[in-house]
């Protein structure tokens, strides 16, 4: 397998060399899907590398954006069942990935398996032979390199039983309780997944959180500083990302609930949102809050918004997007 490199324009202006693909690139790849920002309307991404092993999930969340990725394979029902890769296809993409590190062509990378499923979701199934955790952990553990398992699941048994903190990193997806209930049902409740994140945080692994899709019902300030303050009460987290409810033509179309579509109303180069100055409220309002609390050392970013809000967030709060660290990135 060839390792395959472009020269890219990082959102900082300077030009690097990254790995675009690992042969074909249907197990490694850069996620470069967003390209530089000029308009406003233009959404904000640093790319990241995908570790695509897995793909669907179980929780059948009602906005979920897989629903249009995968709208093949979508059950009458709405899921997307998880399926794996061939097993060779895996393992020679890693291989060739990691010995090209070792090669020193490729600097310490973050590989996020949870943009095209629930990185947990095959834990207590058998991938490969055992669970997914394990079988990715044999390769990547001692190298430089990390895992992002990004999950809306509990299941941290195997993460507890393992001395994986050098290359594994957990990011939970969490919304406001009342968001959850409503359009998350299946997935386990929010209070849930912070208590798997306690566990993790408490055993020495790096914690990240994505507050994401926040969505703008009544008394959203409130309820999105009672989810917050829960979060902290149980652990620190390294990073929290926030991202605000977003609609692709392809999700909304296959979505069987569509009742959080009419929270959408202004168009950008990835999909509707709502109004602009909504979401920056829904971001001011966290930002406020995790500065009145004093954890102005927690790391913010903002996902897939354009450009218009990340200059309003410089403006007010410092945050700058040619130096954003946000989940998916090392």
């Amino acid at each position: 397998m060839k390792t395959v490199f472009i020269k890219y324009q990082t959102l900082d202006g300077t030009k690097r060399r990254l790995l675009k693909q690992v042969g074909d690139g249907r197990v490694i790849r850069l996620f470069n899907k967003t390209p530089y920002p000029k308009r406003d309307s233009d959404v904000i991404c640093p790319h990241f590398h995908e570790l695509a092993v897995t793909y669907g999930c179980p929780y059948n969340c009602a906005y979920c954006y897989l629903k249009g990725t995968f709208r093949f394979f979508q059950q009458a029902n709405g899921r997307i069942p998880v399926r794996v890769k061939r097993k060779h296809q895996v393992e020679r993409a890693i291989r060739t990935f990691v010995q090209a590190s070792a090669m020193g062509q490729i600097p310490p990378t973050v590989l996020n398996i949870g943009e095209l499923a629930d990185s947990l979701a095959s834990e207590t199934n058998m991938v490969y032979g055992k669970p997914l955790s394990r079988f990715l952990m044999d390769y990547f553990t001692g190298t430089k390199h990390k895992i992002l398992f990004l999950s809306k699941g509990t299941n941290v048994k195997n993460f507890l039983e393992n001395e994986w903190q050098k290359n594994a990193v957990l990011s939970w997806s969490l919304n406001a309780y009342p968001v959850a209930e409503r359009w998350e049902k299946l997935a386990p409740h929010p209070k849930d997944r912070i208590e798997a994140a306690r566990k993790v945080s408490e055993a020495g692994y790096e914690v990240r959180i994505r507050i994401d899709p926040m969505v703008a019902i009544r008394e959203c300030e409130r309820h999105y500083q009672i989810l917050t303050e829960d979060l902290l009460n149980a652990l620190t987290p390294s990073r929290i990302t926030l991202g605000s409810l977003r609609g692709l033509v392809s999700t909304m179309a296959r979505a069987v609930d569509k009742s959080w579509i009419r929270y959408l109303s202004q168009e950008s180069s990835w999909g509707r949102k709502p109004p602009a100055e909504t979401r920056f409220r829904l971001y001011a309002n966290i930002m406020d809050y995790l500065q009145e609390k004093g954890y102005e050392d927690i790391e913010v970013g903002v996902c897939k918004d354009t450009l218009e809000i990340w200059r309003r967030l410089k403006q007010n709060y410092g945050l700058d997007y040619r130096k954003v660290k946000c989940n998916c990135l090392m």
